[in-house]
Formats: structure tokens, sequence, C-alpha cells
């Protein structure tokens, strides 16, 4: 029987189950099926990146009995595609008459209706929840390779990805869970920072790279083993060129998606410090060096090296972040972290415009913490693909902890600090899954 009519299904399909195939089956018996598998930026629009990317995607359905194409829907907004196809029939599950989709469903049914089409709601498949289903996903974990390439993908996928610092196991999970929902759209962290101070801070010694590589790691194995997106390792220095190609080694082979590394040399001092503090700089010429050996050690393509500039840091004009960045970008670094700790922020973003100039693509990397009453709309309009928030777990977890012990000295007991500063016993059996409540 010739398919006379065309119906159009929009889908994400990164996890495939059977109420999937129940609206293609039914799609199946009213004409051809063209399937918009939404893209990693569409789904990253409102929802965490998916597991698989666009071209698995879009492979998987391909081979999906009943369907006949498969074209990619670049936005959660339908209407571009159906003004392309002119589809007589739009087929989705009734989950999407309320949420984040339910304005969709309209500009939908305003469209299609104005060549006669008509939008039908399948009834929500009983027994599958995809909400379960990722949350199965996510204590399965995941892979080395997997979580490496996510940054990449996520880079491309939004207009500014959010980082959250984690020093232990326990943060690692706050980064990995937490989430809001603002304006039906659901909003979490998409990566953690490794970060040296808070390490350091959580092991009661200064930051200056006194706490080495082996150490660091073993932190860092804490929150990889409870934990699937990715992590930005930083490296400070990254030390001896010598020792820097074992540490991009390690790293990469760990599943760490990045590693950033600052233009000095000498004893590490706190770049927050500024010119109060000696902030000696590499030559451009040494620094290149180190980001080229770092880059002819990695094994793969998906690992990525950030320069990290201290120019602005130590007082320096713009001119010479700009040179300097230019050429680690030359030497082949995969993005620019740009540091200041101006309040204004009129700098970074000075040199952000200025660097887009020259490199339109080229990710850069800030740590608002000196200039953090900008919101991410207002970094990604500056050209920012990354912010980090760089030390905000070990920042709020001291001045907790601290009231929670003049506490229990004060009135000699622990009531009141159990009421005021400490989350109920039962909750904390219940965090970590598998923990026993006796």
């Amino acid at each position: 029987m010739d398919k006379i009519k065309t119906v159009y299904l929009g889908m994400s399909a990164d996890i495939i189950h059977p109420g999937h195939l129940n609206i293609i089956h039914e799609a199946n018996k009213l004409g051809r099926v063209v399937v918009g598998v939404l893209t990693d930026e569409a789904i990253a629009s409102y929802k965490r990146l998916p597991y698989l990317d666009y071209a698995q995607r879009s492979l998987i359905v391909e081979n999906i009995k009943g369907v006949d194409e498969v074209i990619p829907q670049t936005t959660l907004d339908y209407v571009p595609n159906l003004e392309k196809i002119h589809p007589d029939y739009v087929l989705h599950g009734d989950d999407w008459k309320q949420g984040v989709q339910q304005n969709t469903r309209q500009r939908v049914i305003d469209c299609i209706s104005k060549w006669g089409g008509k939008v039908i709601d399948i009834p929500y498949t009983q027994g599958i929840s995809s909400t379960q289903l990722n949350k199965r996903l996510k204590e399965i974990g995941t892979t080395p390779e997997i979580r490496m390439k996510r940054l990449r993908r996520l880079i491309a996928a939004k207009p500014i990805v959010r980082i959250l610092e984690s020093h232990s196991g326990l943060t690692g999970l706050i980064a990995e869970n937490a989430s809001v929902e603002v304006n039906n759209v659901k909003k979490e962290f998409d990566g953690m920072w490794a970060s040296s101070l808070t390490d350091s801070t959580s092991k009661g010694k200064p930051d200056i790279e006194a706490v080495d590589l082996t150490t660091r790691l073993h932190g860092l194995n804490d929150a990889l083993e409870v934990t699937t997106k990715p992590f930005i390792y930083d490296g400070d220095t990254g030390g001896k060129v010598e020792h820097f190609v074992f540490t991009v080694r390690t790293l990469e082979r760990l599943g760490v998606s990045a590693v950033i590394i600052e233009d000095k040399v000498g004893l590490k001092q706190n770049s927050l410090f500024g010119t109060d503090a000696v902030q000696t700089q590499d030559t451009i010429e040494g620094f290149c060096h180190k980001i080229k050996s770092g880059k002819n050690a990695q094994v793969t393509d998906d690992f990525m090296i950030i320069a990290r500039c201290e120019s602005l840091i130590a007082g320096k004009p713009m001119v010479d972040a700009l040179e300097r960045c230019f050429a680690y970008v030359e030497a082949g670094a995969d993005g620019i972290m740009i540091h200041s700790k101006e309040k204004t922020g009129k700098d970074i973003k000075e040199f952000c415009e200025k660097f887009r100039q020259k490199y339109a693509d080229v990710p850069i990397v800030v740590v608002p913490t000196t200039y953090n009453q900008f919101t991410e709309e207002d970094l990604a309009s500056w050209g920012i693909n990354v912010v980090i928030y760089a030390n905000h777990m070990l920042r709020s977890s001291y001045p907790a902890m601290l009231n929670c012990a003049k506490s229990i000295l004060t009135h000699s007991r622990s009531l009141e600090a159990s009421k005021e500063y400490c989350m109920p016993i039962k909750e904390i059996l219940e965090l970590i899954p598998g923990t026993k409540n006796s």
C-alpha cells in the first residue's frame, strides 16, 4: 500500500523503550514516517546532554522498523522542520500536554493547522519512566572514554557549560545530582572542577603545589567512582615539561576531560593575590613548548589541554594577554582560560571581544570568583564557553562546620547544633546508595 500521508515524530531517542516503538507503530498506520531526531544542542536547551551523540541516536532510529526517514531537529521547536516537510500528522506521547513542552505542542498545532495538519497525542505508555531509566544508568556508571568525550560535546551543544568545584566523593555527588527547575527548564551542573586550592585546603596545606599528583589523584578517584559527569583538572603550572607529559597520560587514562595549566613558573602563589604576591610568568616560548609536549603525549583527540593566562593577574596590559593566548592556541591549546581578580569584569569582557575577532570557535573558560555579579547569560554573551565555580563547595562547608563546632562548645551538648546545622541522621544513611539503615 502506497504511503500517501506524511507523519512526523520528534524524538530524543537517547534511551529507546516500548513507548517509542508504540508511537512509531501508530505513526506507521497513518503514512510515511519521518523522525526528527533532536540534536545535542536541542536536547541540552531544556535538560541534560544525552548519553549518545546525534550520529549514534539517528543510526539507531534509522534501523527501527516502520521508520522511513530520519532528519535532524536542531531546536526544541518543531516549526522549522514542519515548515520544510508539511506533514499531515504530528504524533507525540500525551505527556507533552504539560511541563516544559506544553508551549512546543501549541506551536506545532498552530503551525500545521495552516495546511490542515493534525496533532495526535498517543497515550503515555504505563510502567515506563525515562526518569527512572536515567537513574538506573547513573547507578551503572560510565566509562573513562565516554566521560572524557563529554566535555567537548557539552561545549559544542550549550551556550555555556556550568562547572562546580569538587574535592571529595561527597561534593562530587552534589555536583552530579543537584538540580533546580526554573521556568519549566531543569538546570544542573555539567561537570566538576578538581581544584588544587580546595584539594590543598581540605588537607590543611597551603596552595603552593605542596600536595603531589599521586595524593590528589586519590581524592579525584573518590569522585570519579561515584559520578558520571566530566572532570576538569586544575594542573597548576603543569610542573616540569618532562613531568607534565606523564600527568596528561594519567589524567587521560582516568577519563578526565581536560587539564588547565597556568603560564607561571617558580613557587606557586594563588592568582587572587594578584600583584600583592610575586607572579612570575613563563616565557611564551617556554609555555608553548609545554603545551606542545602535552599534546604530543596524549593518545586520544578528546582530551583537552587548556592554557590559563595570568597576564591580567600580573598587572600586564591587555596586549600581552592577547599575544600570549594567540601563541598558546597556535601551539595547540584546546582552549584559553583568562583570569582576573578585578571586580568590574571589564577586562575579561574586553579580552573576550578582542580574542573572538581572531578565534571565533576556540573555547574560553573563566572563573568569575571576584566578578560574580554577572550571570551565565552575561558571560555567554561575551563569548565565554565554560564558567567554573572554583571553590564554593569548600568555602560553604567550612563556616557551617565551624558554627556547628562552636555550638557544641557553647551548649555543652549537640542538641542545638543538630537542629540548626545538621541534616537528620536518617538522611545521611539514605544519602549514599548502598548504606544500610542500621
